[in-house]
């Protein structure tokens, strides 16, 4: 699920604090860590989301998959990943329950929440998540840490919830492998736009027809390799300019149940993510 290991100077923490790194909300909001900053064993991400209209940073498949569960939610109205701790609070709780902080070569290093959640739902507004793959439990040192954590939201009066595989589906870790395995990391964006266009097209006139019947039937009308299309339409889901329900497997799914990006939402969240 990706082993996270990132070491910070004070001089880099002051730094990123500088560049606003963990603050704004929305669109405007800078992720304490990004891909680049981490070293992983698994897959890393860099995401679109609809809601805020901004990329996200997500350092495995678990993340990711979280993401895209609470992207989908209709309460949903704000995710901000990587979220730092105030470190002052987290050394207090620190030393209430007689752990180490986390450390390196002397430095407290600064916690952070997987994920910090804006809902409209009236009992929980605001609530916090941390993705551990369930192997990680085995280990007394992540315990403490997740207990730091634990009290940490407690203090702010924001509900903190644990995530491992067990809590996602199964077909979320299918359709993810589908769509981000042999998928080419690349940003052409005006080739992708073509490509939603061409999509939105056909597919506004043949919304009952299933997206892998669509994509056999272009193949023919352009001449193209046989599944050519279908690449190009889980290159766009992929890349967050399609949406569709995470929880319903690929290949059942029709043109009527796929979401549009607008372009100048996706020009806008290059804008600000750049």
């Amino acid at each position: 699920m990706g082993k996270k290991q990132y070491w910070n100077s004070e001089a880099k923490n002051k730094r990123w604090i500088k560049e606003g790194r963990g603050q704004g909300t929305g669109s405007n909001y800078k992720p304490w860590l990004t891909v680049r900053d981490v070293a992983s064993e698994g897959r890393s991400h860099r995401v679109f989301g609809h809601i805020t209209q901004r990329t996200h940073h997500l350092l495995s498949d678990l993340e990711l998959a979280t993401f895209l569960l609470l992207q989908w939610r209709s309460t949903t109205t704000d995710i901000r990943e990587q979220f730092p701790l105030d470190r002052s609070l987290t050394r207090e709780i620190s030393k209430q329950l007689g752990v180490q902080h986390p450390n390196h070569q002397g430095l407290d290093q600064y916690m952070s929440s997987d994920f910090v959640v804006d809902s409209l739902e009236k009992a929980r507004p605001r609530f916090a998540i941390q993705v551990k793959s369930k192997e990680a439990y085995s280990d007394p040192r992540t315990i403490e840490k997740l207990e730091i954590e634990k009290l940490y939201w407690r203090e702010k009066g924001i509900p903190f919830y644990w995530v491992t595989e067990r809590q996602i589906p199964s077909i979320v870790f299918e359709n993810i492998n589908l769509l981000y395995n042999h998928i080419e990391d690349d940003d052409d964006q005006d080739e992708l736009l073509i490509q939603l266009e061409v999509f939105s097209k056909h597919m506004q006139a043949s919304d009952v027809l299933r997206v892998k019947d669509l994509c056999m039937k272009l193949d023919l009308s352009y001449e193209q390799e046989p599944g050519e299309a279908l690449y190009q339409f889980k290159r766009l889901l992929a890349k967050r300019y399609l949406h569709f329900d995470i929880t319903k497997p690929f290949v059942e799914l029709r043109c009527s149940d796929i979401t549009i990006e607008t372009v100048n939402a996706l020009k806008e969240g290059w804008r600000v993510s750049s």
